[in-house]
């Protein structure tokens, strides 16, 4: 990773392009990153603010000691065939940080009929590669099993327009199918309403295989043929899953430690106000002060007389007003939406028009034999039609090595969601209650936990419903419209680790070739 130099900070536009960065999270972290790669490599001197409202970096990423235990409030991992995740962590030196999931385990349970029961063997998210450990699952009656066995010679949809994902596994494997394997799957990644959510949006490759194969199950087969992980694993595809030793603030670490060097962090430091500046017109080629780039940046398509933006967007904090050439805004849906409003009202409609779900996460910590469940897979997922108060179970320390002290494991359960909003407005003591009680049902988890801790997520989970990729082409569209200045979150293209680093890292790119773009 190259060095680089910043200038001290100044108020003119002589002393170097400043950019603002708001929202510390995974995604502004990425954006920072970045930016900093890009003023290297144009040898442009550039000055970065990342303003952060709570007193860490991270949003809801982290690690965190408890006793031996090793435990996440966040993601616990990321998925690799996504190459953004790890073209960073390269990027970053981490590469031979990397572990992957403990093969020994990797598998899912699916709760049925208050049963912990395997995800049959190859069942990939939405389909079977493999048909024979479907039909000898008890997941489904022998009804739903011939449903879903008749799923090679149904039609393939001519239609282009979005379906749900709920109309597109009913249609192509059955409602027994969807009630009792898709919807709990699907669900554990998007906390989600299947009848609601976009097929196009979150299972595009699926509707592609749809399209291209005439037939989930071919297409699988014929992945499967390729890739051999893809035909064995179970759930999720358990394989493409890494983390480090030290837990996923590894990679928060390495962020915030470049974000340091290269920028000003200002943490509990809140964006009060965000607004255009009224003497100064962003990429004014007339404005006093015009900074050649030094060579000319050519890596953006530029020649020589390229100019650097005068200063054009004022940031409200606390401590007052500063002007800024640029800003990524990389803040969940409803506080971007807030914060646009002033400056923008179609922009900011375009991005409430995204609804987003509250979630928490309960960890805790257990002895072993206080568990009468052998805890032999990565988790447990539950299917709305059980009736039970939580969505999910991650048996951590299943997972990765190191995570828990011997003897002892480490459970992460979910709770919310767009299916159960009601079960997220408890208080921490009633949710932890509720949490102890399905696990005690379901698992035979008894006696007292090692410890409990609560980790809550109001507005983070966005809804990806039938539609969202228009909306998301609304937004950017309203977006465009403001010179400067751009977005990034996991309310746009995907809300998995890999996602949210590439929508920071394409909005860095963006802005910095607005801020730096020269006569065409």
């Amino acid at each position: 990773m190259p060095e680089i130099t910043f200038p001290p900070s100044a108020s003119t536009p002589a002393d170097g392009l400043r950019l603002a960065v708001i929202g510390g999270g995974v995604t502004g972290l990425a954006a920072v990153h970045r930016l900093t790669e890009l003023a290297a490599q144009a040898a442009v001197p550039v000055q970065i603010t990342l303003f952060e409202a709570s007193p860490r970096v991270g949003g809801a990423f982290g690690t965190q000691r408890v006793g031996d235990y090793l435990i996440e409030r966040g993601a616990d991992s990321f998925i690799t065939n996504k190459p953004w995740g790890v073209d960073l962590v390269r990027r970053l030196g981490l590469e031979d940080r990397l572990i992957s999931t403990n093969a020994a385990y990797r598998k899912s349970l699916i709760l049925s009929r208050g049963r912990p029961v395997p995800t049959p063997e190859g069942f990939n998210l939405v389909a079977p590669a493999r048909l024979m450990p479907v039909l000898q699952s008890p997941l489904l009656s022998w009804q739903g099993k011939l449903r879903l066995l008749a799923e090679p010679f149904i039609p393939r949809r001519t239609a282009t327009v979005d379906e749900s994902v709920a109309d597109f596994v009913r249609r192509r494997l059955g409602q027994a199918a969807l009630d009792r394997i898709v919807q709990p799957l699907v669900g554990g990644i998007y906390t989600s309403d299947p009848e609601r959510l976009s097929t196009q949006a979150t299972l595009e490759r699926f509707a592609a295989m749809e399209r291209r194969d005439g037939s989930l199950y071919r297409g699988l087969r014929k992945s499967a043929a390729k890739s051999k992980e893809g035909e064995s694993a179970s759930g999720a595809r358990y394989g493409l899953f890494a983390s480090f030793p030290n837990g996923m603030q590894e990679l928060l670490d390495a962020l915030e430690a470049v974000a340091r060097r290269s920028a000003d962090v200002r943490l509990s430091c809140p964006v009060s106000g965000l607004r255009r500046s009224d003497n100064v017109a962003l990429n004014d080629r007339s404005a006093p002060h015009p900074l050649p780039l030094s060579p000319p940046c050519s890596f953006l398509g530029r020649g020589e007389g390229s100019v650097m933006s005068p200063h054009g967007w004022i940031v409200t904090t606390a401590t007052g007003d500063q002007t800024f050439d640029g800003v990524v805004c990389a803040l969940s849906a409803p506080m971007a939406a807030l914060l646009i409003q002033p400056v923008d009202e179609p922009c900011a409609a375009a991005i409430a028009s995204i609804e987003c779900a509250s979630s928490a996460i309960v960890v805790t910590g257990h002895q072993l034999s206080d568990v009468e469940h052998p805890l032999d897979a990565f988790g447990l997922v539950i299917p709305h039609r059980e009736g039970r108060r939580i969505l999910a179970t991650s048996f951590l320390s299943r997972k990765f090595d190191d995570r828990a002290p011997s003897g002892r494991v480490c459970l992460r359960t979910f709770v919310g969601g767009a299916m159960q909003p009601e079960e997220y407005e408890r208080t921490d003591e009633e949710i932890i209650a509720t949490v102890l009680e399905e696990l005690h049902s379901i698992l035979g988890v008894k006696g007292t936990p090692d410890f409990t801790l609560v980790a809550r997520y109001p507005q983070g989970m966005p809804q990806f419903y039938v539609g969202h990729l228009d909306r998301v082409a609304e937004i950017r569209k309203q977006a465009a419209r403001l010179p400067g200045f751009a977005l990034a979150g996991n309310y746009l293209d995907g809300v998995g680790v890999p996602d949210c680093i590439h929508s920071g890292e394409q909005a860095a790119e963006l802005l910095f070739q607005t801020c730096t773009a020269g006569p065409v």
